[in-house]
């Protein structure tokens, strides 16, 4: 039991180092045919500053454009991971397709202000409002066809922003956005991930259990977030004494108490996209073993659906992974080896999607 604990406690930190890759075929490579700007802009609630690039064609103007949003965790502007850098692919390929793309280091990453792990879901809401002010007021751009695309926990704020801001937001797409809430997501992916793994079937129900308790302190709590964390702690010792190091406990602890982190795990999407009217492109990947397919997708038609959305497609692709790269098991320990950084059929349905609504 002991073997497969330290995996579960290496699977909810979710957070995947780098490897060094070399052979990264589709990022792109100078010349290029389309203007690229450097940029700045202020998050003027908190006065943080935020540093990005903006890539619009060369010829023309008043452009439709799309801001990225990226996912769980600090990320620069390009989403890098691995050696991949899919924002930077995805920016390429729709620039080159006629739609300007900003992308922004988040937060407290690479040249942008602020601390990303001191911030909730409602500050990285107001990041991404700072940046669709700067779309709006900048002469390349149509500031009535600005879209948002999101990945992952970025498929969670592009709706917030996008019924907070409804004039202003024309469309979205959410790439391995999720529809379940985030507590349910954080269970069903560990199942997932772990039955890939060949864990077997009663080490996974007994990490079920182990983690809904912790999840339901979250939840159940109206402690500060320091209390939690002591309660988390003491929770995590108790269930399994000195099975993991202290240190460990702490840090899983630490990492569940972060205000993002919360938020998310409390945050249910099929709220929010219920009131989302602007057009909407939902795609997860049949490999997806972070934001498993069938369940958000399902949850995210659901949604619309209630919600009297008049424009929205959702679809399963299939053989993508999360990151929606081709792949054999969808495993986080495969993204590295897969030297595809994002899928030319999903980089077409995205294109294809967002000119339709917009020429």
């Amino acid at each position: 039991m002991k073997k497969y604990f330290i995996f579960l406690v290496s699977a909810l930190l979710v957070s995947i180092e780098a490897y060094s890759q070399v052979n990264r075929p589709q990022e792109p490579k100078p010349p290029f045919d389309y203007t690229i700007k450097e940029v700045t802009f202020k998050n003027e609630t908190e006065g943080i500053s935020l540093a990005g690039t903006l890539t619009y064609p060369a010829k023309g103007s008043k452009f439709p454009a799309v801001i990225l949003i990226s996912g769980s965790g600090p990320q620069d502007r390009n989403s890098e991971i691995m050696n991949h850098k899919p924002f930077l692919v995805i920016a390429d390929h729709l620039t080159k397709n006629g739609i300007a793309v900003l992308r922004v280091d988040d937060r407290g990453t690479a040249e942008s202000g602020g601390n990303y792990n001191e911030s909730g879901l409602n500050d990285f809401v107001a990041d991404t409002k700072s940046a669709l002010e700067f779309l709006k007021g900048h002469k390349k751009i149509n500031r009535k066809q600005i879209g948002l695309i999101g990945h992952s926990l970025g498929g969670n704020i592009a709706p917030i922003v996008a019924t907070e801001r409804e004039s202003d937001v024309a469309f979205i797409v959410l790439l391995a956005g999720s529809g379940i809430r985030g507590d349910e997501l954080m269970l069903l992916q560990k199942a997932t991930i772990e039955r890939k793994m060949g864990v077997p079937e009663a080490a996974v129900m007994q990490a079920q259990n182990n983690m809904k308790g912790a999840y339901d302190i979250i939840l159940n709590s109206a402690a500060e977030p320091d209390e939690i964390q002591i309660e988390l702690k003491k929770y995590f010792t108790d269930k399994f004494g000195g099975m993991i190091p202290e240190k460990q406990v702490e840090a899983i602890a630490k990492q569940m108490t972060m205000p993002w982190f919360s938020d998310f795990v409390k945050f249910d999407p099929e709220e929010i996209l219920e009131k989302v009217k602007c057009p909407v492109l939902a795609l997860n990947g049949a490999n997806d073993l972070q934001v498993p397919s069938k369940e958000n997708l399902a949850a995210i038609n659901k949604a619309l659906e209630a919600g009297a959305n008049k424009d929205y497609q959702t679809q399963e692709l299939e053989g993508l992974n999360h990151l929606f790269q081709e792949s054999e098991t969808g495993l986080p320990n495969e993204y590295a080896s897969i030297e595809q950084t994002f899928s030319p059929l999903a980089l077409d349905i995205i294109t294809e999607w967002i000119n339709e609504r917009t020429q």
